[in-house]
């Protein structure tokens, strides 16, 4: 039986680096999935310095010193939020790497906070005075209740311990201030697996995307923790444009049974990212 074509080697990088880069995060993918919550902490706090230092020719390092590959990443975040927010508005990133999105954020709203498990953001040339930094241990977060007016994430979720998701999902309800939203967009399930996985497995994630998500999973994870409303977008030609939860749970409702082989083509046309924003 034919299956899916692994993603093309990526630019500046070797079939050799791949296989390290693939062997190293499983590694650590397999101690967090085993790990009880108190020692996910320590290892969230230590899980991408481990694996930058294991891996020097990792893509996220390479985009960082690429002006480029940087603007085109930082493009097609702001495409997702730029119809959410006004100049009146706290802006909350979660997971912001190297802040350099979080800091072009900055002219557009009132303040800016960056929130990660480490300091990724080496040497920022200038920090605007409206943007923070919070270091936290994936949990517990210092900052007060009905706080942001926008909170993003983007290719975060499926980071989380499958047990911490909906925790994850109860501290942005709890810093969103009523009515505010959580922009987010996390890989689909059924086009994957989308990390380093790709070039080596043929059916689950097993690097450090420990969950890769459904709608139908989100529609009841969602209702379960409280929030009033959430919409599922497509990203299309620099627009956002709505499409019903009822056609993309259809959608998964064909496609789920079918052979990988099947399957995977259709979701990469479908429903390769979740796009949603949610309301508190």
């Amino acid at each position: 039986m034919s299956q899916p074509k692994t993603p093309p080697l990526p630019a500046n990088r070797t079939w050799e680096q791949l296989r390290k880069h693939y062997e190293v995060e499983k590694e650590i993918a397999a101690r967090l999935m085993a790990a009880t919550r108190e020692e996910r902490r320590e290892i969230y706090a230590t899980m991408y310095d481990e694996l930058f230092e294991r891996i020097p020719d990792h893509s996220r390092l390479q985009i960082r010193e690429d002006p480029k590959r940087t603007a085109q990443t930082n493009l097609s975040k702001w495409l997702l939020v730029k119809p959410f927010i006004d100049q009146s508005m706290t802006f909350v990133e979660f997971a912001p790497g190297s802040c350099r999105f979080a800091v072009e954020v900055c002219p557009h709203v009132h303040g800016v906070y960056g929130i990660d498990i480490s300091d990724q953001s080496g040497q920022l040339e200038s920090v605007p005075e409206n943007f923070h930094l919070i270091i936290y241990n994936g949990y517990e977060l210092d900052m007060e209740q009905d706080f942001a007016d926008i909170v993003f994430s983007d290719q975060l979720l499926e980071h989380f311990h499958p047990e911490d998701t909906g925790l994850h999902l109860e501290l942005v309800h709890k810093i969103l201030k009523p009515g505010g939203r959580y922009v987010f967009r996390t890989p689909h399930r059924f086009s994957g697996p989308h990390d380093i996985s790709a070039w080596f497995s043929q059916d689950e994630p097993e690097g450090f995307h420990l969950k890769e998500w459904t709608y139908r999973e989100f529609d009841e994870t969602l209702r379960d923790i409280g929030y009033s409303s959430w919409k599922a977008y497509r990203l299309s030609k620099g627009m956002m444009i709505p499409v019903p939860m009822s056609v993309l749970k259809a959608i998964e409702g064909m496609i789920g049974g079918m052979p990988r082989h099947r399957r995977v083509p259709l979701a990469k046309h479908l429903l390769k990212n979740i796009t949603l924003v949610v309301e508190k």
